[in-house]
């Protein structure tokens, strides 16, 4: 009987090895399962590093060109997406009058590519357009206002004979008599100097004349076509006491915290005036590409025509990839394509909401996976976060409403946002703590995308921010 006793205790000893590996079997099976469809878990989120002291994005006078290149790129956009037609059609137009153009910049020390790229922003090419309804407002090729025609340009202008034939004129294409209407158009080309091309041009060289013997330089003479000459002198005198400095230079030098009654004066312009010498860049280029290369055109319209923002355009030569599924974001995170978003909001100057992930159960995933962005994205929230907290002079969060989604999950979306499946997007809620808080977001919305880092659009709850693919080195680096 001796001699059985061992034996038992050594099959109960293999009974309960075999048990226990069993039970870690099932804990494993439970665990893979846990973290969705059998793959490892989630890397843990990082503590984030908050941003570095200063303003990554300051500007600097030795990279001008490199600005400048930026904010034309970061405001093209509307060139595209506004033009008649689309910007190739406004280009044929515009291309037309270049003979003209020519004639008109002749002898005077005014670039011809300016002027053209002015007749583009303006007109789009079009002769006899009008910006409203009353021929006192700006119209022509160059869109002059009547009274500036008038008191400073010498233009011969009939304000009351060109009301009653741009009435005349409307009528008639109304009723269908388009050729009625051309010779009514040539009528009052005849007593309004600015329907007719030739004259308009001249005047516009005459003022842009002016402008730059005023500033004393031609960039602040473009600027001051559709600010005015006042409206720019009062912004140099509040910027560095009148003196003329390059334009990248009064953009970009200026902000909430640093000459900021020159940035007020310039963000308060309801016009876009102080985008006006970005876009006339952007359509000398854009005439350039016409000319040169119009396959480049075209593909370059392609993308900026493909969503309301410039979004594709922030990731060249190709936009940048979707992520199909949630196997996808968990690949996503094993080769650290995404990043797990910090564990410490606050210290950064954010808060999560609890609507991120909020579907992700329909999907049989956590909502975890979708706490996440691309390493350039989340370097872009971390620094907008800082500089307004830092501008604001507040502590309040900006409340992040969503990150990366993969399209399984967008699919439940009723609307999503621009770029949500690529990871370099994300949304902030339009909750503010103070209007100081409101301005600074704002600044830098403006102020990222003129240098191109960024493309936003505003819905009636969040702002949706699209960032570019080289963020991260721009903010180590500088624009």
């Amino acid at each position: 009987m001796a001699s059985v006793r061992p034996r038992r205790r050594v099959r109960r000893a293999r009974l309960t090895v075999a048990l226990a590996a069993v039970i870690l079997v099932i804990a494993a099976l439970v665990a893979l399962l846990g973290s969705g469809g059998g793959h490892p878990g989630l890397p843990l989120p990082g503590i984030g590093r908050p941003a570095r002291p200063g303003d990554p994005f300051a500007y600097i006078p030795s990279r001008e060109a490199d600005f400048q290149a930026r904010a034309v790129a970061g405001s093209e956009n509307v060139l595209f997406s506004k033009s008649p037609g689309g910007a190739t059609a406004t280009a044929a137009r515009v291309a037309a009058f270049r003979p003209l153009i020519d004639r008109a910049t002749a002898g005077t020390g005014i670039d011809p590519n300016l002027l053209e790229g002015i007749v583009f922003v303006e007109s789009a090419g079009r002769p006899d357009v009008i910006a409203g309804t009353d021929p006192a407002d700006a119209s022509g090729l160059t869109q002059i206002l009547a009274q500036t025609g008038q008191s400073l340009l010498g233009m011969h202008i009939n304000l009351a004979r060109s009301r009653q034939l741009t009435d005349r004129i409307g009528a008639a294409y109304a009723a269908g008599r388009a050729n009625v209407a051309v010779l009514l158009e040539r009528q009052r080309a005849q007593i309004d100097d600015r329907f007719d091309p030739r004259k308009a041009l001249a005047a516009t060289v005459r003022y842009l004349k002016l402008a730059e013997q005023h500033f004393g330089r031609a960039d602040l003479a473009v600027v001051s076509y559709h600010m005015g000459i006042g409206n720019l002198q009062q912004v140099l005198d509040d910027y560095d006491g009148g003196r003329s400095v390059p334009y990248t230079q009064l953009y970009f030098d200026t902000s909430p915290g640093h000459h900021g009654a020159a940035y007020d004066l310039l963000a308060g312009f309801g016009d876009d005036s102080s985008l006006y010498y970005w876009r006339v860049l952007g359509a000398v280029q854009i005439m350039h590409l016409y000319r040169t290369d119009p396959h480049a055109l075209a593909l370059l319209s392609t993308l900026e025509l493909d969503a309301d923002t410039n979004a594709d355009v922030l990731h060249p030569p190709d936009p940048a990839q979707s992520f199909a599924s949630p196997n996808a974001l968990y690949d996503a995170y094993n080769s650290r394509t995404l990043v797990r978003l910090p564990s410490d909001p606050a210290r950064l100057g954010l808060a999560y909401s609890r609507s991120i992930g909020s579907l992700a159960s329909s999907l049989h995933v956590p909502a975890a996976l979708y706490y996440g962005l691309r390493p350039a994205a989340l370097d872009m929230l971390v620094e907008l976060a800082a500089r307004v907290r830092t501008l604001s002079g507040g502590a309040a969060p900006l409340i992040l409403a969503s990150a990366v989604l993969d399209e399984q999950y967008a699919q439940q979306v009723a609307n999503p946002y621009t770029g949500a499946t690529t990871g370099y997007s994300f949304q902030i809620f339009r909750r503010y703590r103070t209007r100081a808080q409101a301005l600074a977001f704002q600044a830098m919305l403006d102020r990222l995308q003129a240098l191109d880092l960024i493309a936003w659009e505003r819905t009636p709850t969040t702002i949706d921010i699209a960032v570019a693919s080289d963020a991260s080195r721009a903010i180590v680096n500088g624009p």
